[in-house]
Order: C-alpha cells, then structure tokens, then sequence
C-alpha cells in the first residue's frame, strides 16, 4: 500500500477547500482546522509550505487567509505531494541514491518500475479542480480524504 503522509493529506484538503469554499474569500487556518479536524499549529506549517511552493497567496489582516494562487485545473496531486513529501517512490530503487545489494539478479525492477510509472501517472492526472467536483458527504459537511491512496492501474 502507498500512504500518504498526515501533511500530504492536509495539503490535498486544504486546497480542496480553498478551492471550494475560498472563492469568495479567502480561507482561513482555524476554519480549516476545525472543519477538518487537524491540528491547527500542524496545518499552519502545511499552509506556508504551499504558499512557499507557489500553490496558495496568504492575505494578511482581519479577514485574511489564503487563496489559490493557480487556477485548480493546474495542480496536480503529484506537484503537491513531491512540494510537501518529495519525491514519490514505490521503492528504493527509484530513489537514485544507489543500488540495493540485489540489483543485479533481481526478477520484479522492471514490473515495479511499471507500477510506479502508473502511479506518478495517477497522480499527475488527478488535479485539485477533480478533487474539487466530489460533493462532500451530508451535503456539506465537510470529511478527510483518509491518507491511504489506492491506485487501480487503467
């Protein structure tokens, strides 16, 4: 199973919502905390990785928050992942950083190399507009995207 980290998640909800419900105005950390469930000082460290990345403008004052800085059919789910994870890898040998000890006679690289391509192909396929389309569960209540990413090869 691939997992995505607590701050990935956070990342892909927050700017769900900001794309959502940040339309009229911008959407702030403690709405979005408590709409979620996430940790306010955990989530503020999400914000300003997006912000920093390019994702989100932060809007300083009394009704401040943030907003979109990209129209959402431009970000990917993968951009977003690798700005705040890094690096998507299935395993080490798609990392780069060397060979494992069974490089040479090892029978499933090549398979895997497959899954991962598909994968990042997912990912990059998915953007926040699609995320966007989904009507939250109650009609508005508002529910976390779980972590876990399965992904079915087409």
């Amino acid at each position: 199973m691939l997992k995505l980290t607590k701050k990935a998640d956070y990342g892909l909800i927050s700017l769900k919502h900001i794309a959502v419900f940040g339309k009229e105005r911008p959407a702030s950390t403690k709405e979005m905390a408590e709409a979620y469930g996430i940790p306010a000082p955990i989530l503020s460290k999400v914000l300003q990785r997006l912000v920093h990345e390019g994702f989100l403008l932060s809007e300083q004052g009394v009704n401040g928050g943030y907003r979109l800085a990209r129209d959402p059919s431009l970000i990917t789910a993968l951009e977003v992942i690798r700005a705040i994870d890094g690096p998507v890898l299935l395993t080490n040998c798609f990392s780069g950083h060397g060979e494992c000890e069974i490089w040479e006679c090892c029978n499933v690289r090549e398979p895997l190399r497959k899954v991962h391509e598909r994968i990042q192909q997912v990912l990059e396929s998915i953007t926040i507009a699609d995320l966007s389309e989904e009507t939250p569960p109650g009609g508005g209540r508002h529910a976390r995207l779980g972590g876990a990413l399965t992904v079915i090869p087409g």
